[in-house]
């Protein structure tokens, strides 16, 4: 999958993590049939925003008037998979109330994106919950173990 990294935020992003944190989410999603091979030759687009830009996007889109981890956004262009809005101060917050490392609970919150750019929703109901959460949660600790090894 090609990246676009647009840093809008006054925080800086691991890029590196990031390519490499992908490659690992993509490979892993198509060995479990989740994303297509097509899937992966499209480009996605992360922004990084401050809380204010943030904000400002999950009201107008979703109504919710906070910032939020994570945005996702399809795309009419072909060559594209979509958009994931993400914002830093939201990560770190996060990163400290679970424990992990920014990196980590950036890498979790990508791979969530990701799998509501697949058609994934822990919105709609249990069911559905449980069933994202649960593919999110093993491919997040299939991917901690293999990197970190």
């Amino acid at each position: 999958m090609q990246l676009l990294i647009v840093n809008e935020s006054k925080h800086a992003v691991p890029r590196k993590f990031i390519t490499e944190w992908m490659d690992e989410v993509v490979g892993e999603l198509k060995k479990r049939r989740i994303l297509k091979a097509a899937h992966a030759k499209k480009e996605l687009t992360l922004v990084f925003l401050d809380k204010k830009p943030a904000q400002k996007i999950n009201f107008e889109f979703r109504g919710k008037d906070y910032a939020t981890d994570v945005l996702s956004f399809d795309s009419m262009d072909p060559i594209s998979f979509g958009e994931l809005v993400m914002c830093p101060e939201v990560l770190k917050r996060q990163a400290k109330e679970h424990k992990l490392s920014f990196q980590h609970e950036l890498g979790y919150m990508l791979l969530h994106g990701v799998l509501h750019l697949l058609g994934y929703d822990h919105e709609t109901n249990e069911k559905d919950a449980k069933e994202m959460f649960d593919l999110q949660d093993a491919v997040f600790e299939k991917l901690l173990k293999k990197l970190s090894a």
